[in-house]
């Protein structure tokens, strides 16, 4: 993610590059938050402008941060225009407002895999505490409650569980989703 340099130095390609990395996923964060495909355009374009300026300006003190830094304009942007019009469409969200590329679905579903083999991999009680957290949205509290457990316990069984997540993902990023993954199975 080290596109602010070359932007800086004005090097071709490289905006066309930022616009490509962040254009869709800018548009769909406003789709999502405007419930207006035509205002989320001006502030995809308004968010990409203002990025665009800023690299070139050499304004992103840490290059490895660019993501970051792209995402917190655009929420600045909308939260801009949120407080400016303070109305908000009651478009239903349609999935003709979120053009997906087959590549984009193929992708997806490989991360989808990848994440429900990790998922997988955890023992059960750290596998129940993800799933009641990310899923169900409860908070330690309610889970130490519903598993009879003391809220510090399940906060470290919660991190534990996180950590092992990340490693596994990572780990079958790199192998491309193998299924020769140790202590685990194959079925999710």
């Amino acid at each position: 993610m080290l596109l602010a340099t070359p932007i800086a130095k004005r090097e071709p390609g490289a905006e066309e590059e930022l616009v490509q990395l962040f254009g869709q996923r800018i548009r769909t964060m406003m789709v999502v938050r405007l419930r207006d495909t035509h205002a989320a355009d001006d502030l995809v374009q308004d968010t990409m402008m203002a990025v665009l300026v800023a690299l070139r300006a050499g304004r992103l003190r840490a290059s490895d941060r660019l993501a970051a830094f792209v995402y917190g304009v655009a929420r600045n942007i909308l939260h801009d225009h949120l407080r400016g019009t303070r109305t908000r469409s009651d478009v239903p969200l349609s999935p003709e407002m979120f053009p997906v590329s087959s590549e984009d679905h193929v992708a997806e579903k490989e991360r989808e895999t990848i994440v429900h083999r990790a998922l997988g991999s955890l023992p059960d009680a750290e596998r129940q505490i993800l799933v009641l957290t990310l899923v169900e949205g409860l908070k330690p509290g309610a889970i130490a409650q519903r598993l009879g457990l003391t809220p510090e316990v399940c906060r470290t069984r919660k991190t534990r569980a996180l950590k092992k997540m990340v490693a596994e993902v990572e780990r079958l990023s790199r192998s491309g989703g193998s299924r020769d993954h140790p202590g685990g199975t194959d079925e999710v």
